[in-house]
């Protein structure tokens, strides 16, 4: 009689886990991705991302010209800071990326200079390091893995 349990349990148990072949269509199935129709309020939001980064970019050539040590610091965690929210913010590469290429563009402008020979930042070192180090905090923000879950999150995963 135990045979006929165990069968009828291992039966049951490869039906529950088999998929279905009647289900209805879902009719709540959107294009993602590349696919998807573009969101006018999202791309405004990337925009304004990105102007955020210009400006923390000029703010940033000022303060580390003006203080070197501690004033490089306060910028890149100024970036730092920016870069990592757009990603919490909108949960994609994205998010990261949109202020970080308005960060950039605006450096590269920055550093164009003036025809009088001079421009915004101060010293070639503290340059060199806004420079490199804000690129590297965006590569770093933009390639993280996953987000961190938070922790008031209940019920079983995967739902």
């Amino acid at each position: 009689m135990s045979q006929g349990k165990d069968k009828a349990r291992a039966q049951a148990r490869t039906r529950a886990h088999a998929p279905r072949t009647n289900a209805p269509p879902r009719s709540d199935a959107r294009p993602t991705g590349l696919a998807a129709p573009p969101n006018p309020a999202r791309i405004a939001a990337y925009f304004g991302l990105a102007v955020l980064g210009a400006l923390v970019a000029v703010a940033g050539s000022l303060v580390q010209a003006a203080w070197f040590p501690g004033g490089l610091l306060i910028a890149l965690a100024a970036t730092a800071g920016l870069f990592y929210g757009g990603r919490v913010l909108f949960g994609t590469q994205l998010g990261a990326l949109a202020p970080a290429a308005g960060w950039l563009v605006a450096v590269i402008v920055l550093l164009s200079g003036r025809p009088e020979g001079d421009y915004v930042f101060g010293d070639e070192l503290g340059l060199t390091l806004f420079l490199l180090g804000g690129m590297a905090v965006a590569v770093m923000c933009a390639t993280t893995s996953r987000l961190p879950q938070s922790a008031t999150r209940t019920g079983r995963s995967g739902t």
